[in-house]
């Protein structure tokens, strides 16, 4: 299977590119965000993949990240979601959204996205809640998107989540409270201003 193609950006269109590798041009179709992410023609860019084969047809699709990558696996997992579905949400919402809606059961944030009616958003959503976790943000989420890493930060992520809070949040309110209180903070400090965020 190609899991990723790194060459030059050779065209583009509404929701599709071509990528020139070593002269053979790869059609990926892409989220929004993803084509916006691959800069201009002519330019270096490299690109996340995932094949889908059907009885008649064979489509490449095409991510900035690998993080978008798993996320539209996942979406795609859930029934009455296809490719076209999957890359409309992860055209209106960041990975960053797409995760903190799933894990707070936000049928409404899903239902943004073009060609998503509130029964399959709440269908998304009930069916993600509990993966949601697990899964990264991207980077278009800011501080939001990035999970503690080790120390201090991993310490107190693992405190908030023993109080009842969702992977997710909790991962959330840490990394913004890392953000505030810079690298260096403590243990302690990093868990009271992240409660506070995660309360919030």
């Amino acid at each position: 299977m190609i899991a990723k193609l790194k060459g030059l950006l050779d065209e583009t269109g509404e929701d599709w590119a071509v990528i020139d590798v070593s002269g053979v041009g790869y059609l990926v179709h892409c989220s929004s965000k993803t084509l916006a992410a691959l800069g201009e023609q002519g330019e270096a860019c490299t690109v996340y993949t995932d094949l889908q084969v059907s009885e008649n047809d064979m489509r490449l699709l095409g991510f900035a990240e690998s993080a978008e990558r798993d996320w539209f696996r996942l979406l795609n997992s859930v029934q009455g979601v296809g490719s076209k579905v999957a890359l409309a949400i992860l055209s209106a919402l960041s990975t960053g959204e797409v995760r903190d809606a799933c894990a707070s059961v936000d049928a409404a944030a899903i239902a943004r996205a073009k060609g998503v009616g509130p029964k399959l958003a709440g269908r998304i959503v009930n069916e993600l809640k509990d993966k949601a976790g697990a899964l990264p943000g991207g980077g278009a989420a800011g501080v939001a998107a990035a999970a503690p890493r080790g120390g201090a930060s991993a310490d107190a992520l693992s405190a908030l989540q023993n109080l009842g809070f969702k992977p997710a949040i909790a991962a959330q309110a840490v990394a913004a409270a890392q953000a505030e209180l810079g690298e260096d903070a403590g243990e302690s400090d990093l868990i009271r201003v992240a409660l506070k965020k995660a309360a919030g």
